[in-house]
């Protein structure tokens, strides 16, 4: 026998009794299919070794408290999203306990207290929950970031003294937990198809949380003036920050207090104990004589923070004041006059303080990062502000200001991280969006600038940065690896708003489109007056589910909202086009770019280009093209202006016309005609195209069949050709 330190988890099923005795044969086969195809392949992942199998429960034994967790956290997803696809009665609910501790192996057994208190902690959890000891939870710290309920000192069986209990709250934080492999393993455990059928997948990269984990809990009765919110409150303490006023004379100063007001939110968004709204929706008050009940009802919160700078030289006095907009009581103010080199001491001061006015305790890791990524140089800060400003302007002229400006914040002060990362970004805009020209790049150097801009965070890490690597490494095809990034983004800043779009569109592209709209949500609750490119992430989630209405709903309202937004107007032109809404579809185009003629609405469909590829679905990207082309066609009269192409355009525009008269939304009665005219048009590009274009027709082309059956033998056609013939009659023969 020998003693070792160990964490041990507990599971067993909640009812169990009852449900065998209501059907028993039912029962043995949920609790096998579970273990088999859930749990054993789950342990294997995180290293878990199975010491007892014990009926309706397991003991288990890991070699960290991380790996533990995650076991335990993947374990009840698999199990939450495969119980709904259960006949009743084979349903089964688990608790977990988990401990970290001292003790005894004896062969392949364990002993001694760690094991006892394991056991009587999973006796703790409710059913479908997960509950761990203290030392579990300062084990995980920093490393599985997990809201939790803290139970207190709970005296449990056979134990001398109380212990230390907390629950894990299951909510978007658990989900994203879900969704990170563990830090061992590179692939997610196999499981049957049935079970994918189920769950998406089991483990690690693929399971994510259940509908509805990302709504926002709304609390018991509230104040009447909280009552009437817009939103619901969430619940934890929520805070909208405003801008700080400038009362300097020098209306330069402006920026000082937009910075002062942009750190604030950014260091308080890093406490998990804090909902905080995001800076574009509470910059839209910026120079306004503000009603802060009113505020607080717009953004859906309880308290709402405002101050002021005046900046003379080197000094500089600050006003802050945290209000309660329930009662209009201010709950915390304070004043600082000084040295402007101080002015970040009194920021991280500022937080710490809040926090305490708000009865929250900051976690170790989180008052280390308090700043996180910040700059010490007042000039650099300032600089950067310029920069920022610009690139929230979100166009291509200003993301090439916001380049410039970030640089001369980095010549400032070289490890200014959150100027390396926003660098970054601002660089990936001019490749993913194509906004490279104002950048003097082509497309390919802006993402290598970008690359390299973000390898320099890798020692100055921040929140930005991990979302500015998820969104590189998305746009380079490296999944797993945006996923991670992205998931350690919402880790270290779980009030970032854009560390939830970076994480859907990692969910959308690697075909989990209802996890990205939940996380997009969250994302819009957080900032409430959310950019247009909220909206396209939005309409692209539904679109990759097939939901083409649901698509066409929310672009049409946002569009409403915002004719100017020209991303998400051509994706409205490609939707209404795959619906054969061919007038909206027309007249979305027009709204994308309203200079065009009809060739160059035409010609948009070959210089579009979709920022994101699909991991396993490249169809997608390439659907939206085939409605561009569709949506550029004249509404009143599509087949008479192809037909005019195929008779007098260059062999460009005949090959573009066979193309477009092959995609589904046009009447194959009016298109097989002219594909089979055009097959024996001089080029054979033409030709080529025209056969390809039948193929996709299918059997409405049978008409077809005796002239692809004539270029069989022609050189390069013939192969084209052959194929269109078994896509049409289903074999090689016509």
């Amino acid at each position: 026998m020998n003693r070792r330190l160990a964490a041990i988890l507990f599971y067993d099923v909640v009812g169990y009794s009852r449900a065998m005795g209501q059907d028993e044969t039912a029962t043995l086969t949920a609790l096998k299919q579970t273990y088999s195809q859930i749990i054993q392949p789950l342990a294997d992942y995180h290293q878990g070794r199975m010491i007892k199998v014990m009926g309706d429960g397991g003991f288990m034994e890991f070699t960290s408290a991380v790996d533990a967790v995650h076991f335990a956290i993947c374990m009840q997803h698999a199990i939450g999203l495969a119980n709904p696809h259960q006949v009743e009665g084979q349903r089964l609910s688990y608790r977990i306990g988990i401990n970290i501790g001292d003790v005894i192996a004896d062969g392949d057994d364990l002993y001694g207290d760690g094991v006892n208190i394991a056991a009587r902690l999973e006796a703790l959890a409710d059913p479908g929950g997960i509950c761990v000891h203290q030392s579990v939870r300062e084990q995980i710290r920093g490393k599985l970031h997990l809201d939790f309920h803290d139970l207190g000192e709970v005296d449990v069986k056979n134990i001398e003294k109380p212990v230390r209990a907390s629950s894990v709250e299951f909510n978007h934080l658990a989900a994203v937990v879900a969704a990170l492999p563990a830090e061992h393993q590179t692939q997610a455990p196999k499981a049957s198809i049935r079970w994918r059928t189920a769950a998406g997948l089991v483990a690690g990269l693929f399971i994510l949380g259940g509908s509805g984990w990302w709504q926002i809990s709304v609390p018991g009765p509230a104040p009447t003036e909280i009552e009437r919110t817009a939103l619901p409150l969430p619940d934890k303490p929520s805070l909208a920050v405003l801008p700080f006023a400038n009362l300097s004379n020098d209306p330069n100063q402006e920026g000082f207090a937009d910075g002062l007001t942009e750190d604030l939110i950014t260091d308080l968004s890093r406490i998990s104990g804090l909902f905080v709204v995001a800076r574009n929706s509470t910059f839209v008050y910026k120079g306004q004589s503000v009603n802060i009940p009113l505020v607080a009802e717009e953004l859906g919160v309880q308290y709402v923070l405002e101050g002021s700078a005046r900046r003379s030289g080197d000094q500089v006095r600050v006003n802050a004041q945290l209000i309660d907009a329930a009662t209009g009581g201010h709950i915390w103010a304070e004043r600082y006059d000084g040295d402007v080199t101080d002015i970040f001491k009194v920021q991280d001061a500022f937080i710490r303080k809040i926090a305490k006015a708000l009865a929250i305790n900051l976690t170790m890791e989180e008052e280390q990062e308090i700043a996180l990524g910040q700059t010490s140089d007042i000039e650099a800060r300032e600089v950067f502000q310029t920069g920022w400003e610009s690139f929230l302007e979100y166009s291509a002229e200003d993301n090439a200001s916001a380049v410039d400006q970030f640089k001369k914040a980095l010549e400032i002060d070289p490890d200014y991280g959150r100027a390396h990362a926003a660098l970054s970004l601002a660089y990936l805009r001019g490749c993913q969006l194509r906004w490279n020209k104002p950048l003097g790049l082509s497309a390919g150097e802006a993402n290598a600038y970008a690359i390299r801009s973000l390898a320099e965070t890798t020692e100055r890490p921040s929140s930005l940065a991990n979302v500015a690597a998820s969104g590189v490494n998305l746009y380079n095809n490296r999944y797993e690896i945006a996923k991670i990034d992205a998931t350690r983004a919402i880790t270290q800043d779980p009030n970032d708003p854009e560390a939830y779009i970076a994480m859907a569109w990692s969910m959308v592209t690697t075909g989990q489109p209802e996890l990205g709209l939940e996380l997009i949500d969250r994302a819009m609750r957080l900032n409430p007056t959310y950019p247009s490119y909220y909206v396209f992430a939005q309409a692209m989630a539904h679109y990759s589910m097939g939901d083409l209405e649901q698509t066409a709903m929310v672009l049409e309202a946002a569009l409403e909202r915002d004719p100017k937004a020209e991303a998400l107007a051509i994706i409205a032109a490609a939707t209404y086009a795959r619906l054969q809404r061919f007038d909206e579809a027309h007249a979305a185009l027009k709204l994308a770019a309203p200079e065009a003629d009809q060739a160059a609405l035409g010609a948009i469909a070959y210089i579009y280009h979709f920022p994101f590829e699909w991991e396993q679905r490249p169809e997608m990207v390439a659907s939206v093209i085939d409605g561009l082309h569709l949506a550029a066609l004249p509404p009143d009269k599509p087949i008479e202006y192809l037909l005019g192409r195929l008779q007098t355009g260059d062999t460009s525009k005949r090959r573009g016309a066979a193309l477009i008269l092959g995609l589904p939304g046009l009447d194959a009665a009016d298109t097989v005609p002219l594909l089979i005219t055009a097959l024996s048009d001089e080029s054979k590009a033409v030709q080529g195209q025209a056969a390809v274009s039948l193929g996709k027709i299918g059997p409405a082309a049978a008409s077809a069949l005796p002239a692809l059956a004539a270029l069989k033998e022609v050189p390069i056609v013939g192969r084209k050709a052959q194929k269109a013939i078994v896509a049409i009659s289903g074999s090689a023969q016509p």
